[in-house]
């Protein structure tokens, strides 16, 4: 059997993380079986359906590389297909015109309420209880409507929907590959609606047909639709269509064990790029949030493909941890192309500088990346790391870069600045012999050399090593930062 994988979001809203990893399960596991994976837009709710929810759920799928194979599906085309299977379903006696109208339905719930809440009453004979309460029970039991057995419409011309006729004994069983076994009771099903009295079909309906015209043959989704598939199995086998596979995947939880929310960062996917986070790093941490391989923590894509198995999915929801995200986005960071690393970090340098850099700062910075990539979780992170290349910071000195830059480590920084303008290659490699030999001419220890210097060229930034520093910035910057020192300290002694 070639496998056929499909995800169906409603566009309804952004593609949050939940829906981005159902999307990613579903292309690990096609790929993994060399089969297919679909997507397929489920836009038939035309009052909240937009286009601008199509086009993030597109620009998601995109950035965290999950293409589809084909086309792209939309419920919404596919109507008439879905009215034609529900009439046969009417022709094959599997399901029934129904003349009940929303109000009498309405009623009944209503009627059953005002039943069970009267049963708690305390006036009543232990014999009245027991009779509101079966009252209740069969009033709101699943509905199985009085016209399923071909009862004469109340007038010819009068409304209907098109209901299955849900089955009447046994139990319906869905073999799930991570819940196990799960059985319901065919009498906890009701006789749900097909078509509308538009004639628009329901959701039930849609899935299903969907599903089998596009050949799919495992549905893996979140484990809220559970109970769906107990409703949507009648009709397949209504219609002696193959039943698919199922893997209903545990929710995600917040890392307080809580339903997800927007104080737990379940926000749109691709918001988390606009925090700084790599698509590959985002892919990473979604495969581990119930799923697992062994004690390995991080895997490429390639990984994950020859590894992904449905019965690998943990039961228990996975719970979101925004730090261990942060970890693997820096995993990813580091080992991301310098080249690429570099344009998709210059959006942020440019942010964080106020303005477009000059060109020379720009090739300082690249030739730093390599040995910077470790500075930062995230891309405004790193691109924090690298403020000493665009300014001095000499406006906004801490307390302790002041203190650096007074007294004898002034008079010191001095003394290093001839020793440093002497140096013929500008290399970091040069440089920090030329540290090195000044700290034992002088007999100093480079913890008496280095906070001046540091503070000259970085005024207080977080910077690395100081030699390979200067060698970033140049012979002419680095002077020229030592020397705006000197020259304000000689211009605050007149």
């Amino acid at each position: 059997m070639s496998v056929v994988t499909r995800f169906a979001p409603s566009p309804t809203g952004m593609l949050h993380i939940g829906g981005a990893r159902t999307a990613l399960f579903n292309y690990l596991y096609a790929h993994r079986n060399q089969g297919k994976f679909l997507l397929r837009i489920e836009d038939t709710d035309k009052a909240r359906s937009t286009q601008e929810a199509v086009d993030a759920i597109l620009d998601g799928m995109a950035w965290l590389d999950l293409e589809a194979d084909g086309e792209i599906y939309y419920q919404s085309q596919r109507a008439d297909r879905h009215a034609e299977v529900a009439e046969a379903l009417v022709e094959h006696g599997a399901a029934f015109r129904c003349y009940i109208t929303p109000e009498e339905l309405q009623a009944r719930r209503e009627e059953g309420e005002q039943a069970r809440a009267e049963s708690k009453s305390d006036d009543l004979t232990e014999e009245a209880r027991t009779a509101l309460k079966q009252k209740a029970e069969r009033l709101l039991a699943p509905f199985r409507s009085p016209y399923r057995d071909g009862s004469t419409p109340p007038a010819p011309d009068a409304s209907y929907t098109i209901r299955l006729r849900a089955p009447d004994e046994g139990d319906i069983v869905v073999q799930d590959k991570v819940q196990g076994d799960v059985r319901v009771r065919a009498s906890e099903i009701d006789d749900l609606i097909l078509l509308r009295a538009d004639g628009s079909p329901t959701y039930m309906l849609a899935v299903v047909v969907d599903d089998h015209d596009m050949g799919v043959t495992h549905v893996v989704r979140g484990d809220d639709h559970l109970r769906n598939t107990f409703r949507q199995i009648p009709i397949y086998k209504a219609m002696s269509w193959d039943v698919p596979v199922y893997a209903h995947v545990p929710m995600i939880h917040g890392d307080d064990g809580a339903k997800l929310s927007k104080r737990h960062g379940a926000l749109s996917t691709t918001a988390y790029r606009e925090m700084g986070y790599l698509p590959e790093a985002m892919a990473a941490y979604l495969l581990r949030l119930g799923w697992s391989h062994g004690d390995q923590e991080i895997f490429t894509r390639e990984e994950a493909i020859e590894l992904f198995s449905l019965e690998a999915i943990n039961k228990a929801p996975a719970r979101l941890d925004l730090a261990k995200l942060n970890d693997v986005n820096a995993h990813f960071i580091r080992q991301a192309d310098d080249d690429r690393l570099m344009a998709l970090l210059l959006p942020w340098l440019e942010e964080k500088a106020g303005q477009s850099l000059a060109d020379d700062t720009k090739t300082r910075i690249r030739s730093a990346l390599p040995h910077m990539k470790d500075r930062g979780a995230t891309l405004p992170d790193l691109a924090e790391a690298f403020r000493f290349f665009w300014t001095a910071n000499t406006d906004n000195l801490n307390k302790k870069a002041r203190k650096a830059l007074s007294g004898d480590s002034l008079t010191r920084l001095g003394q290093l600045r001839e020793t440093i303008a002497n140096v013929a290659e500008w290399s970091d490699t040069a440089l920090q012999q030329a540290l090195e030999s000044f700290c034992s001419a002088h007999e100093l220890s480079f913890g008496q050399v280095g906070p001046p210097i540091r503070a000259a060229l970085t005024g207080g930034l977080p910077a690395p090593d100081l030699a390979p520093v200067m060698a970033w910035l140049g012979r002419e910057e680095t002077l020229a930062r030592i020397d705006f020192h000197l020259a304000r300290a000689e211009a605050g002694s007149e």
